[in-house]
């Protein structure tokens, strides 16, 4: 799952048939996100997942997102679909993300916070309570706060109040999301420097329907930056 040295990760999120899980891993994606919250347009069922999950290959990582799943649902479906990293993208609190680690030790857990101006100074906080509590995530996934939604809106967040803000230096690797698109991913990434980053509505033509050409511009483009990568999780 961990890029190359000096190789930005890079998760296509929201893939919803094999035949677009093919573009983006000749792409050059490292990562696929299969979308569990029921209202996305990108939503898939747990057996379609499965279907996705074996026809990848062995170095691109299948990973589930969910949105305020109950412990049971995400094990029922984290089984079915055959998965091993997930990534938690509603209102999970710390507390939570002790019991999955308790329960799946050998999981690997993406914790993404949707934040703003207000509350992105909180995430530190956070994460320190979350390795208090034992939960060593694999990264943290940083979104933009939109009311009503759950990622997927389109929105950027502010990249340079990220950069101020988010320690990659103490904290886990950092996967940038929100609004990235072709035209702004190099932006994004050379003034935040992150150890990952994460696309959905950016590389489609309408919500839910991505674009094959969008997918290899956007990853040509994100991995053209030269950059410094962060703590990325170890081999």
């Amino acid at each position: 799952m961990t890029p190359p040295h000096n190789t930005l990760w890079v998760k296509i999120c929201g893939i919803r048939d094999v035949e677009t899980a093919e573009i983006a891993v000749d792409a050059g994606a490292n990562a696929l996100g299969l979308n569990f919250y029921a209202p996305s347009p990108r939503s898939i069922t747990a057996e379609r997942a499965a279907e996705i999950v074996e026809s990848l290959p062995l170095q691109v990582t299948p990973i589930g997102l969910f949105v305020n799943h109950t412990v049971t649902q995400i094990e029922q479906i984290m089984e079915t679909a055959g998965l091993e990293t997930l990534q938690l993208h509603g209102d999970e609190t710390p507390d939570f993300l002790a019991d999955i680690t308790e329960n799946h030790p050998l999981w690997n857990i993406i914790w993404a916070r949707r934040v703003n101006e207000n509350d992105i100074a909180d995430v530190d906080d956070d994460l320190r309570e979350c390795d208090s509590l034992g939960v060593k995530l694999f990264a943290c996934l940083l979104d933009p706060k939109v009311d009503g939604a759950y990622g997927g809106t389109g929105e950027t967040l502010s990249w340079k109040l990220v950069a101020r803000h988010y320690d990659q230096t103490t904290n886990p690797p950092l996967i940038l999301a929100g609004g990235i698109t072709p035209d702004n991913v190099a932006e994004a990434v050379s003034s935040v420097h992150p150890w990952g980053i994460d696309v959905a509505s950016g590389v489609e033509t309408e919500k839910g329907v991505k674009n094959a050409d969008l997918i290899h511009e956007f990853i040509d483009i994100a991995r053209s930056e030269i950059q410094t990568p962060s703590n990325g999780p170890k081999p």
